[in-house]
């Protein structure tokens, strides 16, 4: 104990250290200017407890250190920064100001699962779910690494739903494309290439002219690009072929013809690579009298099309670039191609 009276002004001044017992690295905590005995011992300890706290932190860190530790050594097992900055910013507006300062081994079960359920009571299943991968994801690092004996996160079932937020049917494709060329947007090329091949925007943007083919009417899909990582494999991480359609062949040519010496395939936006592409689709579908979708969705539209055509969904699913047939189940139900026929059979006259 190191408790110490000061004879010259007649005042206690208290002391505690104590070495790490891994790193031997002192950790000291002092007070001075403590008037009485009773409250010098009650000083005494507050600081036992604070070094040990410090202590403590030098093996288990604070959940923010947790989070920033666990996004570099992603960074370093090769994971996209994109998807790193969405980890990130979720957590920070979700958890920093609740679990912040804490201690890792200090965050329950039933913490977790109030974060989910109640904190984020007003958002959607989807969101909350994320939220969860990404706990999930930061305590399973930190089992990993020998910060924490167990991993509290829940195990939690969503319900979520299989609906998709919005598509354009054939008809209003056809008249957003006219209505694009008739008032000479410069997103008309960018809208045909997603309507006619269901290209992603990043997979859109990183397209070039060496990937295309144009005798064969196929395109090679091996790049993508996002404002973080710039230019990446596609989101699957495979490559796959796209086949043209003879009414897109003529607007490649003419773009082919116009680029000159461009190594992409699409003219470069300002607001393209500013990713304003949603905005100005809604604004242009508001303005001529067209349900209002985001850019992604002409991804779906393209999907139900094709699938509404009798395209077969292993077919759709190959050339879109998606991995799990539930998702192509949804476009189906979407497109409506799981009941076509089934009321022929039907005759109650």
């Amino acid at each position: 104990m190191a408790i110490k009276f000061n004879e010259a002004n007649q005042t206690y001044q208290v002391s505690f250290h104590k070495r790490h017992p891994i790193t031997r690295v002192p950790v000291r905590a002092a007070r001075m200017g403590i008037k009485t005995k009773a409250e010098a011992q009650r000083v005494y300890d507050q600081l036992v407890l604070q070094v040990e706290e410090k202590l403590k932190r030098v093996v288990v860190p604070a959940w923010i250190k947790l989070v920033e530790d666990f996004c570099r050594a992603s960074l370093e097992r090769g994971l996209n920064r994109k998807t790193i900055e969405n980890y990130y910013l979720c957590l920070k507006a979700h958890t920093f100001e609740i679990w912040g300062e804490r201690t890792i081994d200090t965050i329950t079960t039933q913490e977790i699962r109030e974060l989910v359920l109640v904190r984020l009571a007003n958002k959607s299943v989807s969101h909350q779910k994320s939220l969860l991968k990404f706990v999930r994801g930061v305590l399973t690092f930190a089992f990993e690494s020998g910060l924490i004996k167990t991993n509290p996160t829940p195990q939690m079932k969503f319900r979520i739903g299989d609906k998709i937020k919005k598509v354009l049917n054939e008809v209003q494709v056809k008249q957003l494309l006219a209505k694009a060329k008739e008032l000479n947007s410069e997103w008309y090329p960018h809208w045909a290439l997603a309507l006619y091949t269901g290209m992603r925007n990043g997979e859109l943007y990183a397209l070039t002219w060496d990937k295309v083919d144009l005798n064969q009417r196929t395109i090679l899909v091996s790049t993508s690009w996002n404002n973080v990582d710039g230019f990446k494999e596609t989101k699957s991480g495979d490559d796959r072929m796209l086949e043209i359609a003879p009414t897109l062949v003529t607007l490649l040519e003419q773009l082919k013809t116009q680029q000159n010496d461009s190594t992409f395939v699409l003219p470069r936006l300002d607001k393209w690579d500013k990713g304003e592409q949603a905005r100005d689709l809604r604004m242009f579908l508001s303005g001529v009298g067209l349900p209002q979708v985001r850019f992604h969705d002409l991804r779906a539209t393209w999907a139900t099309i094709m699938l509404s055509k009798g395209i077969e969904p292993i077919k759709v699913m190959k050339m879109g670039g998606w991995k799990d047939i539930k998702t192509m189940m949804i476009y189906a139900r979407k497109a409506g191609v799981d009941i076509v026929g089934i009321t022929n059979c039907l005759n109650f006259g």
